[in-house]
């Protein structure tokens, strides 16, 4: 059963198609890639996806029910979460204390919060810094943190945006294996944006590419690789 169908979504500014007929299922458990190049609309049709605009045209229907006109709030009481491309750290706070905002998405009980926030820290291998002030971490550990954060709501589908960007390769190497530990642990469906192809490539299941808003080609890592119109509009313009 699909966790997630997008179907025909479409979203306008002004008269500017940022989506145009967007559509695609996901599968419980897996990892699905999203690329395309800049401004193609990955982070837009993320923003419909998960409630913070809602498609001008479409659907969106995660695990069962339709998420249009529902808010981010609510969306994530549902089940579904997302990273922001840019790290949004609560900076004066704590790393813990930053964990446990996610986790009180599913408990009013501080000390319930805190054990899911510790849980989640040990996740993403953080425990050494889980009295620093987030504003203070690196941006390497910052993204972790999101992640952290994030995972802390208790996610089904979890959406990362760019969550690699602005890493070195070790770092970069950090995360992917983060990435493949949440998916063996069976529980958790993902979606990451990313313009990193090798990572792409050791991370996905299958692969979406955006161009110009529309969808341009689905399938397996290794068939958008090797897909004559990827290569023009995508890897082309990154070799």
């Amino acid at each position: 059963m699909a966790i997630l169908e997008i179907k025909h979504v479409s979203k306008f500014f002004g008269g500017l198609a940022a989506n145009s007929d967007v559509s695609f299922e996901m599968s419980e458990g897996m990892i699905m890639g999203l690329i395309g190049p800049n401004g193609a609309g990955k982070t837009t049709l993320f923003n419909c996806i998960t409630g913070y605009y809602p498609p001008s045209k479409g659907e969106v229907i995660f695990d069962g029910k339709k998420m249009n006109g529902l808010q981010p709030d609510t969306v994530c009481k549902l089940g579904m979460a997302r990273t922001w491309q840019k790290v949004r750290p609560l900076a004066k706070m704590t790393l813990l204390d930053n964990v446990m905002v996610g986790a009180l998405c599913r408990t009013n009980s501080l000390r319930i919060a805190r054990e899911m926030a510790i849980e989640q820290i040990k996740v993403v291998r953080m425990e050494h810094k889980i009295n620093f002030l987030a504003g203070g971490l690196p941006i390497g550990e910052r993204k972790k943190l999101e992640v952290a954060r994030v995972l802390a709501t208790q996610p089904k589908l979890l959406l990362l945006d760019e969550v690699m960007g602005g890493l070195n390769p070790a770092e970069s190497d950090e995360l992917i294996q983060l990435i493949l530990d949440i998916k063996s642990q069976g529980k958790i469906t993902q979606m990451v944006i990313e313009h990193d192809m090798k990572a792409i490539m050791r991370i996905s299941d299958r692969v979406v590419v955006l161009n110009s808003g529309e969808k341009l080609a689905e399938g397996s890592p290794q068939e958008i690789v090797n897909n004559p119109e990827v290569i023009t509009a995508y890897l082309g313009s990154e070799h």
